[in-house]
């Protein structure tokens, strides 16, 4: 039986004026639950977030800060999407990405226990796979990561999981493939400047802001030579996380670990095919090497996902994923512009 409304906790969205986590907090918001966000707005915006969303800036290892907007906000739940998120930047720099993604995240779980938070969503990534044997990937296959970003996640996997064993905790760790696209009505959108979402450096080639889209390898053993990757809508994804966070507190048993995909595929050069047919123009191509820590095809199996929360994307479609990216980019350089 699902929670009525005044008796679901507030919600803790940490990294909540990001590309991901502002869509969340609308998500959240859509759906009646109750709202703060912490975020050191390194890569997020206040403009993201609703005017009365509570927005307290500031560092999710800050133990006494943390400690006080759970007690202020009567925290209940906690999203946690703070964190790093660029995989050649983390063979570049492994230690940034163990001290922004495990070690905070430590801090975090550390947090929510002491101050009583029972459950806790964790966006976790198809990164924790590395190069998959088998396609697609289901949540089962070993975890051998190929990156330090992929072993970041996956040791905050399984801190929460022994955290779970351990106290009167719940958790969901939801694995995300490639997201992209923006909220349909416009809110927010991926706004990060330097982005290297494939879709948004498409997108701003195509309006002028790039001379071209670098394809980083064409000798991969895929039908084209370029890397394939499983595209979802940030609105479904977003929608996944309400439906898991709604599952716990319902102590519904949800697994603790899912897939966020569509379990379609489609390579760097058919997405640019793609932008090319929804913007009408035609995007020059830089052809590079590899990039490390790149696997060849990533491509999920979210049987689990629609299955057990009952999960019904709405918008898998990559066009529409790309039309709406569009939309948000044109209303970005608005914001920007003004």
């Amino acid at each position: 039986m699902m929670t009525a409304k005044n008796d679901r906790p507030a919600v803790l969205v940490t990294g909540g004026a990001g590309y991901i986590g502002s869509h969340a907090v609308l998500a959240l918001r859509d759906s009646g639950w109750r709202v703060a966000v912490i975020d050191n707005l390194s890569t997020g915006f206040r403009f993201a977030l609703p005017d009365d969303v509570p927005l307290y800036e500031g560092d999710i290892a800050d133990r006494s800060l943390v400690a006080d907007i759970i007690a202020r906000e009567e925290i209940g739940a906690i999203m946690h999407f703070a964190g790093s998120i660029i995989v050649p930047e983390s063979v570049e720099n492994p230690l940034k990405y163990y001290e922004n993604n495990t070690l905070k995240s430590h801090s975090l779980i550390s947090s929510a226990v002491a101050g009583g938070v029972r459950n806790f969503i964790f966006s976790s990534t198809a990164a924790t796979y590395g190069i998959p044997a088998t396609s697609p990937v289901g949540e089962s296959i070993p975890k051998q990561p190929i990156n330090p970003y992929g072993w970041s996640k996956l040791m905050t996997e399984q801190m929460l999981a022994d955290t779970a064993a351990a106290h009167p905790f719940r958790y969901c760790a939801l694995r995300y493939f490639n997201v992209a696209g923006a909220d349909p009505l416009g809110r927010t959108g991926q706004s990060t400047v330097g982005a290297t979402h494939l879709i948004k450096v498409a997108l701003e080639a195509a309006l002028g802001q790039r001379d071209n889209v670098a394809v980083f390898g064409t000798d991969y053993d895929t039908p084209d030579g370029t890397g394939v990757r499983d595209y979802i809508h940030v609105a479904d994804l977003a929608a996944a996380h309400v439906l898991a966070l709604q599952a716990l507190v319902d102590d519904a048993s949800p697994p603790p670990i899912m897939n966020c995909g569509y379990g379609r595929g489609f390579s760097v050069l058919e997405v640019l095919d793609a932008v090319d047919r929804v913007t009408n123009r035609t995007i020059n191509r830089k052809l590079e090497p590899r990039r490390a820590g790149d696997p060849a095809a990533l491509v999920s199996d979210p049987s689990l996902l629609r299955q057990r929360l009952d999960w019904q994307p709405k918008r898998a479609d990559l066009d529409q994923i790309i039309q709406d990216a569009l939309q948000w980019e044109r209303k970005l350089a608005e914001l920007r512009a003004g």
